[in-house]
């Protein structure tokens, strides 16, 4: 009888197969011209393997989607914990996350995948899985500490971060094509994220401050 850790091995190598062939297919093929089938082949399991551990297609690009988004959320994370520190002076640690998110997380090789993977998935580009809301939480954090701190004004912290990636991150992304590496332009991205802290700032620094 096989030994239930060996089985579970076996079980996660034929995960990350499954997830493997489906990356490789969903970017060559795109999603709606990739089956099941396909991805069983490629991986070299049984169709019957990829229902087991996933169910429908959809969910394998789900999967698929969530495991690259990882990369970025680290990225993110590091972001927020080294740019905006508990202390740190607000405008600078601000424009310093507003930069480093524009310039370097977003021309990471897991987000120009992650931005592939999106554009051509079901549903209307909506994105999949926990990249909606995990990088948003992650802010969300921070900027309630800000409010209870007293740096920024009382208001609800969902909305307060909002307007910050609305006013900077989500300006900037306009102006790059991420699925493009290197192709970033400093010159024309940094003043947008220059006016847009302190846009926010404006709004949201306390009368006293």
């Amino acid at each position: 009888v096989e030994r239930a850790p060996r089985r579970r091995q076996r079980s996660e190598q034929k995960r990350r197969a499954i997830l493997d062939a489906a990356e490789a297919l969903f970017l060559a093929e795109g999603y709606e011209r990739s089956s099941v089938d396909a991805i069983a082949a490629r991986a070299e399991v049984s169709k019957r393997t990829v229902y087991d551990h996933f169910g429908e297609k959809r969910l394998v690009y789900e999967a698929v989607v969530d495991r690259v988004s990882a990369g970025v959320l680290v990225g993110v994370r590091a972001a927020i914990a080294e740019e905006l520190p508990d202390g740190c002076a607000l405008r600078a640690g601000l424009l310093s996350f507003a930069r480093r998110v524009a310039t370097k997380t977003f021309a990471s090789s897991e987000y120009v995948l992650f931005r592939r993977l999106w554009s051509i998935g079901p549903g209307g580009r909506r994105i999949p899985g926990s990249m909606r809301n995990a990088p948003k939480e992650l802010f969300v954090e921070r900027i309630s500490r800000f409010i209870a701190e007293g740096s920024l004004r009382q208001a609800d912290a969902g909305r307060v971060a909002e307007h910050f990636m609305a006013l900077t991150l989500l300006l900037a992304l306009d102006m790059l094509d991420p699925t493009a590496p290197n192709a970033q332009d400093d010159d024309k991205v940094d003043p947008i994220l220059v006016d847009g802290v302190d846009a926010f700032l404006r709004a949201y620094l306390p009368p006293s401050r």
